[in-house]
């Protein structure tokens, strides 16, 4: 019997590639209109560069890409660069559609709801206050709770003993077979592979698989 879901957060609740990639558009320009002299196209290469290197929670990718494109960091463009990430990552960032209606049905069936994130915990908790569905969330791991990146057992294990309940009685749900779907099968979990949120190849078998959140309701009867 199912008792509680785990919820990988981005690409699985929220559609963080979509948000990130108008944020990231929208600070390259806003660096270029404060006086950087560089094409758009060649500074986007850059700097998806520099995230692939880095990760894309870098506090300090701006810093390293004015850097790597002038010599230095000039701090109006870093400015620039930064109040307009910020502004639209606020703007841009919206969970899925039916997300809301899935939690408030999940919460009736009386389950209890976490997050796994690879993200910090602040930066977890600060999407979902933004979202408006933190207060269905019972527990949230982040990278700092156990400093390992899924699919490592650790985060899960976190988790299910904030949950109090056992591997059996929990479903995870995530984007990333190789990494949320990988890891809750080696702890015993069912698991549903949120296909929405990844155009990838899959080589990791999940229990159940969802074209969209709202499917979820089907999956937990």
């Amino acid at each position: 019997m199912i008792r509680a879901v785990i919820f990988d957060l981005d690409n699985t609740l929220i559609d963080f590639l979509k948000m990130k990639r108008i944020a990231v558009e929208e600070a390259i320009d806003a660096m270029i209109d404060a006086g950087l002299d560089i094409p758009k196209k060649k500074a986007l290469d850059i700097l998806y560069k520099l995230y692939s290197e880095n990760g894309l929670e870098d506090p300090k990718i701006f810093q390293k890409f004015l850097k790597k494109v002038t010599g230095k960091v000039d701090d109006k463009k870093l400015a620039y660069a930064i109040v307009a990430y910020r502004n639209a990552r606020t703007g841009f960032l919206h969970p899925y559609p039916g997300t809301k209606r899935v939690l408030i049905k999940l919460k009736e069936k009386g389950l209890k709801l976490a997050i796994v994130s690879d993200a910090p915990k602040l930066k977890a908790w600060i999407r979902l206050v933004n979202m408006k569905i933190d207060d269905f969330f019972d527990v949230v791991v982040g990278l700092e709770d156990t400093g390992r990146l899924k699919p490592s057992r650790l985060p899960f294990r976190a988790a299910l003993k904030k949950l109090g309940v056992k591997a059996s009685e929990c479903l995870m749900v995530g984007d990333r077979p190789s990494r949320d779907i990988k890891g809750a099968r080696a702890l015993g979990m069912k698991t549903c592979f949120a296909k929405y949120g990844y155009e990838g190849e899959v080589k990791v078998r999940s229990d159940f698989e969802i074209k969209e959140i709202g499917e979820l309701g089907n999956v937990i009867k």
